[in-house]
């Protein structure tokens, strides 16, 4: 081989350069051959190999077992270059010495990487564990990650300043208040920005709402010191990286992505309007199919208990148990919300009577719609209180509504006295 190299170079030694270019390209191909051996052959019988552990035979084990393997698999092409650049024949000792320090960068980043791949994995298999919620470790792993690239930062300023780690770490710690003083924002917002992509608190597409800095809108972009937010008015709105750390703000990504909007909203019925059904409107509402089971249900129940009470002396009305007309109205919206194409069935339903104002007695719908986007959800609410509104009436129910200073109408017309008098608003 030697006299093979021997012959060549002097075959070439008219061209100065061309010896050196051939060894480059000789160097070039080895690199190649050694990542394509790397990869096709040795890569593959390692993920035989790892395929073979019992603790990755999960569904999503492929992804998380090869994560950090074929990033390794690119050090043995630098490993190739940075120990051969220096054996080329001809070549100035500074583009030497400089391809060397580049390669051996790349091989400090690549190690670090696959690193930082192998953290995410180990938190990924940790999380399975059914105490993992109760005794998380990512925030653990995230201060590893920073200071494993604090420490990948200044091996790669020490190899291509060609000084030794120490004299940089000397250095540095007599800079650091200056530098720290200087560099404040930079360092937070790079801190903050670090945080933001390990854990996915915010991403690009994201609705958030951030009232502190009259942010509420998708996020449009995120750079190291801003994340920027546009709003639904169409305005645009800045927020320091920093401030997704320190201070609070909502992120609708949840939502969106569960399928279902929250609809929490409550009618507030007059209190005077509240009262005990009689017989024959208990009949009347037994054409409502929503209610029919219901009132079969609850009139057996109440025969049966009040049949019992008369037994033991107690046969006054007045202790008697009888359904209520809000009652009723209750459990008819619980139904209606039961049977609506436009609720999520998967997710929370209730209708509940919060504890009465003077505005009326509450009674709130907890819900959850089907679709969430905005302009449907607001059509799907607004039917189901549209519909309530015009039913309310059939159980004998008012909404409360304070009195206006609107002229009083004097044409109502009494049928039964054939008398008009003044009608006068309700609540």
């Amino acid at each position: 081989m030697q006299d093979w190299l021997q012959a060549l170079q002097e075959t070439l030694s008219p061209w100065p350069w061309a010896y050196t270019a051939v060894m480059l390209a000789l160097l070039l191909l080895l690199a190649w051959l050694a990542n394509f051996i790397t990869k096709k052959v040795l890569l593959r019988a390692l993920r035989k190999a790892l395929g073979m552990l019992p603790a990755l035979h999960a569904e999503d084990a492929p992804a998380v077992q090869m994560r950090a393997v074929p990033r390794l698999a690119n050090v043995v092409p630098a490993l190739v270059i940075a120990g051969g650049i220096v054996l080329v024949p001809g070549l100035p000792d500074g583009i030497a010495l400089l391809i060397r320090n580049l390669a051996q960068v790349f091989i400090v980043l690549t190690v670090v990487m696959a690193i930082g791949h192998v953290l995410d994995d180990i938190n990924a298999i940790y999380e399975r564990r059914p105490d993992a919620r109760n005794k998380p470790i990512k925030g653990y792993l995230q201060v590893a990650k920073i200071v494993l690239y604090a420490l990948a930062a200044l091996i790669t300023i020490a190899i291509l300043a060609g000084v030794e780690l120490l004299h940089v770490l000397t250095g540095l710690g007599a800079a650091s208040a200056v530098l720290m003083l200087i560099f404040q924002d930079t360092i937070l917002s790079f801190a903050a920005s670090l945080q933001i992509s390990s854990d996915g608190r915010v991403r690009i597409g994201d609705w958030i709402e951030m009232p502190s800095e009259n942010a509420d809108g998708d996020v449009i972009d995120i750079a190291l010191h801003t994340v920027t937010v546009q709003n639904w008015d169409n305005t645009i709105t800045t927020v320091p990286t920093k401030n997704l750390i320190s201070h609070s703000f909502k992120n609708w990504r949840g939502m969106i992505e569960s399928g279902g909007r929250r609809i929490k909203r409550a009618l507030y019925i007059d209190q005077g309007s509240v009262r005990f059904l009689e017989p024959d409107e208990v009949e009347n509402l037994h054409r409502f199919m929503l209610l029919d089971d219901y009132l079969r249900k609850k009139e057996q129940e109440l025969r049966e208990w009040n049949t019992q009470l008369a037994e033991r002396g107690g046969d006054a009305p007045v202790n008697h148990r009888r359904v209520t007309n809000l009652g009723t109205f209750r459990v008819y919206v619980d139904q209606y919300l039961a049977k609506h194409p436009g609720i999520h069935q998967g997710m929370t339903s209730m209708v509940r009577q919060l504890q009465p104002t003077e505005a009326g007695i509450p009674l709130e719908l907890y819900c959850f719609t089907n679709d969430v986007r905005w302009v449907y959800y607001e059509a799907i609410q607004s039917d189901i209180f549209d519909h309530l509104l015009a039913i309310l009436p059939e159980f004998g129910l008012r909404v409360f509504q304070r009195t206006s200073d609107a002229p009083i109408d004097v044409r109502l017309h009494d049928q039964r006295s054939g008398a008009q008098g003044p009608r006068q608003a309700d609540g």
